[in-house]
């Protein structure tokens, strides 16, 4: 599911439609939160691409790349 490019972890998720995609963003906004990591991440329609990097270590993925990414990953799988 994710792809390691140019010290960033990368996926491109699809979705049924648009509130499908928009409700994935809500929950995983929550764990972001939580995490006080926020992903670069884009929406259009039914499709949403993720960015991960932590740019306080210089723009490099960390442990908290890899823990957001899993927690990313469990919601996506709720709608496969």
């Amino acid at each position: 599911m994710w792809k390691e490019v140019n010290n960033t972890l990368t996926t491109d998720l699809k979705f049924k439609d648009f509130k499908e995609a928009f409700g994935f963003m809500t929950e995983v906004a929550l764990h972001v939160e939580s995490m006080n990591h926020h992903p670069e991440w884009e929406n259009v329609y039914n499709k949403v691409k993720i960015t991960l990097t932590t740019h306080d270590e210089g723009n490099t993925v960390t442990e908290k790349d890899r823990k957001l990414a899993n927690k990313i990953e469990a919601a996506y799988q709720k709608y496969k």
